[in-house]
């Protein structure tokens, strides 16, 4: 790459009619490298641990991933998707469990849509400029955290499509439908919850919940466990004095609720 090289604007505008902009760092940052020649750039963009200081952040490789389709390389592109391909699996849910003996069929489903989505849309930029991606180059982050979010929501009513979710009558615990649904939301670990707004919502939401699911969803928003082997950890169900299955059904039933006052799904 040469010295001095001028950095191509994006071109999407948003409704005031402004032009989507760089982060001034990101903009800076882009000359720089763009400085290098392509293995110091590759070595570089290698480098996956965010704290270092020769971390290429993900905003940046669109950028030159989208910069190779002007001298049509093919090998240069795929050096970089290569990487950036890795940085956006690495970020998506696994379906496995960490001990690999189970694996969940939403996660697996949101983990390929999300992946497909952001390939198609590679895709679309490499034969003609697509202006979808621009938002990649402005908050990568945020950009696949949209991404996500859709997928969530797609999974969610392939899911739901078929059976209505109920709790039991007689006993009141949660169905099985209901509480594997609740499991695959964590309103404290969304991709929002830097968000001022998003943790407004979530305040607003927990307030209105019946009072034992309300204490309980406080306390694990705490990091309290709903249940321990140690005798000396302080538990949700010690604390309330519940059994862990009425903890975790509370639990479902306040997450179940929580994820379709955050998401806008479909009622449980």
């Amino acid at each position: 790459m040469s010295e001095g090289m001028s950095i191509t604007p994006l071109r999407k505008r948003r409704l005031t009619g402004e032009l989507y902009a760089r982060d001034p760092k990101i903009e800076t940052l882009l000359g720089e490298l763009s400085s290098l020649s392509q293995d110091d750039l590759i070595a570089r963009a290698a480098i996956s641990r965010r704290n270092d200081s020769a971390y290429i952040p993900s905003e940046c490789l669109v950028y030159f991933i989208r910069a190779s389709r002007a001298d049509n390389r093919e090998t240069w592109f795929e050096r970089l998707y290569k990487i950036l391909a890795e940085r956006v699996l690495r970020s998506l849910p696994k379906a496995h469990s960490a001990d690999g003996k189970s694996e969940s069929l939403t996660r697996g489903v949101i983990r390929d849509k999300v992946f497909s989505r952001f390939v198609e849309l590679l895709a679309t930029d490499r034969s003609d400029y697509s202006e979808k991606l621009d938002y990649f180059e402005v908050r990568f982050d945020g950009a696949l955290a949209s991404l996500r979010r859709d997928a969530q929501e797609q999974a969610w009513r392939d899911e739901n499509r078929s059976a209505p979710l109920e709790y039991d009558d007689e006993t009141g615990e949660i169905s099985p439908e209901v509480e594997r649904a609740a499991g695959q939301f964590d309103p404290f670990t969304e991709p929002e919850i830097d968000s001022d707004a998003y943790r407004l919502r979530l305040d607003a939401a927990i307030d209105v919940l019946p009072p034992e699911q309300k204490r309980i969803i406080e306390m694990l928003r705490q990091g309290v466990p709903i249940d321990s082997k140690d005798p000396d950890v302080l538990t949700i169900a010690k604390a309330l004095g519940r059994s862990e299955k009425t903890v975790r059904t509370y639990r479902d039933k306040a997450t179940a609720t929580l994820r379709v006052a955050l998401t806008g799904g479909e009622p449980l």
